[in-house]
């Protein structure tokens, strides 16, 4: 019987969507007229809600949800062929699923991050995938994993949450949970090193230090 749980994040932990995320962004902001941002302005909000990202990058509060519906719409339509799964991530997946029970936690919407996964011929190995609208608070706030617990019904002391930023760092803490920062995605080592002292590269690296643990 698998006695652990381990909980990932999306994007720049298990998948790299950079360039379809750019693009779908790029696409938002030309529709309504406004200037596009640089790249790296937008990478850096990677992680967080979609809302709250348009509004970091200058767009007034009130047309943010406009600018999440053209994204999205443009993102439904790219995302298969501009998604990959980050080096070692399957092997991540694999190994994860034969000693514990697996879990995603993202900020993305959740249909969209079912249809990729499916797409990728890994979902299976997930119980349970919490989205952005599956939640009221997203991360850092701890509710995406508490969730995710209830669903899988697991034990806060023997579950792991792997993430590449800060948030999800911080969403573990809140929900009592342990945690493991990956360098694989958007955050630097110093980034993660303010939040946590647990660090690897990937996602296969985390796995094998989880595995590790009796």
């Amino acid at each position: 019987m698998k006695t652990k749980t381990i909980l990932f994040d999306l994007d720049g932990t298990l998948i790299d969507s950079t360039e379809a995320i750019l693009e779908s962004f790029g696409v938002a902001f030309e529709t309504f007229g406004t200037s596009v941002p640089e790249d790296e302005s937008i990478k850096k909000l990677i992680g967080h809600p979609l809302d709250l990202m348009f509004t970091m990058l200058g767009v007034d509060v009130s047309q943010a949800d406009a600018y999440v519906g053209v994204y999205k719409e443009h993102y439904r339509l790219i995302s298969r062929q501009k998604t990959t799964l980050l080096p070692l991530a399957y092997e991540a997946i694999t190994y994860a699923s034969q000693i514990a029970t697996l879990g995603i936690v993202t900020t993305k919407t959740a249909r969209y991050s079912q249809d990729l996964l499916e797409h990728m011929g890994v979902m299976h190995h997930f119980k349970v995938l919490i989205g952005r609208e599956n939640v009221t608070h997203p991360k850092p706030h701890p509710e995406p994993i508490q969730k995710a617990l209830a669903a899988l019904g697991s034990d806060p002391s023997r579950t792991w949450m792997v993430g590449d930023t800060p948030m999800d760092i911080l969403c573990a803490k809140e929900a009592g949970v342990q945690s493991v920062g990956v360098l694989c995605g958007y955050a630097s080592r110093y980034d993660l090193r303010t939040h946590t002292d647990c660090i690897v590269r990937d996602a296969l690296d985390a796995v094998k230090l989880i595995a590790q643990v009796s």
